[in-house]
């Protein structure tokens, strides 16, 4: 018989842990809905207690997003549970997830608590978030690193005290799939009422096993896992989403288990949230890396064209890929094109179709073809902009054996229009120098990364830069078919985004160190 594992996804709490990947409110939402139509079963929409953006970014989603169930974290506090109700109260489906180390590590140095105090505080602060809501969860930090006799007598108390979901994080990666998937079935067999919980596992990834003890976890009796999309999170991320389904969705012969993910939105979801952060996918990464179903070996080729499954165990199609296929022109008109937007799963007010519609026009100008990418990335484009101090009017570059590279950059800058004209090392250069002499900013490019949204000479370039600012790091993300125009708008929505959140007085890369 198969089972059924629930997918918790972190990507909005524990994804967005990852230096420069902070997320606007309105990109939380538009990658919720994604979540949504991937068919995750929790989506964990932030911690609420954590900043008056993350209370409002829970709210929002609560109330927007329609299946999965929406969770807030909340450190083991009464303040932190209270502030996780008031964000989900009125939502349908809701969770709130508490947690509290277990390890002696944590206890001495950071929590300064004895394990008696930390049993009676886990127990407490369960009950009152059962107060609130039937749906809770409870995870005991650093659990891999725990004494499992007390960590089984933690699990015991908050499972009576009304956890319904009991997590087990390796909060910095320590395990081995066989010790860690020993850790499940010791739980289980040790805890008497541990039939009466789902038990879930949160992985790191920081000796790069992640999905494998989330696996082996599996496959000793957990019934959740706890993931982020393209393994992104704290240090080096968490478990990978798209990992764990397709190991369990290709593998079922040998786990027994599947889960109620549409695995044909995988690439989707992944592009997307890969868009918003800056934070691009390696080539050779498993499922969604652009390698992942190339094949190049001669060998490899000739089985291939005799039968697929000499040597693809997956097929592209079944997360989403191999239908790149031309969907709108320049001479397309705009019922046919928000029709093509519902089709692709996109819900937008009409004011919103008409300035991606605007969009759309300007790029079909510039193309012969538009694919379902591109049109994904005028959206994102659109959607995730934060309010602009720094906006690009004309950009003009110049370039070429034995000249001096120029750039002449137009920028509106407080609603001001500027111009002015500098130099560097190539065009980009140029562009960059000159901007942030016009900007006054002090800011150091620590990444630079272009890739093809699609193929063909004329493709857009997509462009995702890292900046640093005052110790304040952020991501910026911007596409076009001039590649110089997509570095310098990739720029500026970095810049932007160091503005906003200066104006904020808040860093976008402080966060709580958590499960």
């Amino acid at each position: 018989m198969t089972r059924m594992i629930r997918i918790f996804d972190t990507t909005l709490r524990d994804g967005e842990q990852s230096p420069g990947a902070s997320m606007n409110l309105e990109e939380k939402v538009m990658i919720a809905k994604q979540l949504a139509r991937l068919g995750v079963d929790i989506i964990e929409a932030g911690f609420a207690y954590s900043s008056p953006g993350d209370f409002e970014a829970v709210r929002q989603i609560a109330q927007q997003v329609e299946g999965p169930t929406i969770c807030s974290l909340a450190r083991a506090r009464p303040e932190d549970i209270d502030r996780a109700w008031e964000a989900l109260k009125g939502a349908p489906k809701v969770r709130i997830h508490t947690f509290l180390s277990t390890s002696d590590i944590h206890l001495k140095h950071q929590f300064r608590m004895t394990r008696k105090e930390a049993l009676k505080r886990a127990v407490e602060m369960v009950e009152r978030a059962r107060g609130y809501v039937r749906d809770v969860e409870f995870s005991p930090m650093d659990a891999s690193r725990s004494d499992v006799n007390y960590l089984c007598e933690v699990i015991e108390a908050v499972i009576a005290a009304g956890a319904g979901t009991v997590n087990i994080p390796d909060t910095v990666g320590y395990a081995t799939p066989q010790e860690f998937g020993r850790l499940i079935a010791t739980i289980r067999k040790k805890v008497k009422n541990s039939r009466k919980a789902v038990i879930s596992v949160h992985c790191h990834n920081d000796l790069g096993l992640a999905v494998a003890n989330s696996l082996a976890a599996i496959a000793a009796g957990a019934g959740q896992g706890e993931c982020t999309v393209n393994g992104i999170g704290e240090r080096a991320g968490n478990a990978s989403m798209e990992e764990i389904v397709m190991g369990l969705r290709t593998r079922k012969d040998f786990y027994k288990a599947d889960t109620k993910i549409r695995t044909e939105e995988i690439a989707k979801t992944s592009r997307l949230v890969s868009q918003i952060t800056g934070m691009v996918v390696q080539p050779n990464k498993a499922i969604v890396g652009a390698n992942a179903f190339a094949h190049t070996s001669g060998i490899h080729q000739d089985g291939l064209l005799k039968e697929k499954s000499t040597y693809e165990i997956m097929r592209p199609e079944s997360i989403g890929l191999g239908k790149m296929q031309l969907v709108m022109g320049k001479l397309s008109g705009r019922h046919a094109f928000r029709k093509r937007l519902e089709d692709l799963g996109y819900e937008l007010t009409d004011e919103e179709v008409n300035q991606a519609f605007d969009r759309f026009k300007r790029l079909a100008d510039q193309k012969k073809e538009i694919f379902e990418e591109d049109l994904e990335t005028i959206l994102s484009e659109q959607i995730r902009r934060i309010p602009e101090r720094y906006v690009l009017k004309t950009l003009f570059a110049q370039s070429g054996t034995g000249q001096v590279p120029t750039a002449t950059v137009e920028l509106e800058i407080d609603g001001q229009v500027m111009k002015q004209t500098g130099t560097g090392d190539g065009p980009v250069d140029a562009a960059y120098r000159t901007i942030a002499a016009m900007t006054g900013t002090k800011s150091r490019l620590l990444q630079y990364v272009v890739k093809a949204i699609t193929g063909g000479t004329d493709a857009q370039g997509e462009v995702s830069v890292r900046v640093e600012d005052a110790g304040k790091t952020t991501s910026g993300n911007g596409a076009d078919t001039d590649i110089i125009v997509a570095s310098a708008k990739a720029y500026l929505n970095a810049l932007n985004k160091l503005a906003y959140w200066a104006s904020k007085n808040q860093d976008p890369n402080q966060k709580i160190g958590l499960v």
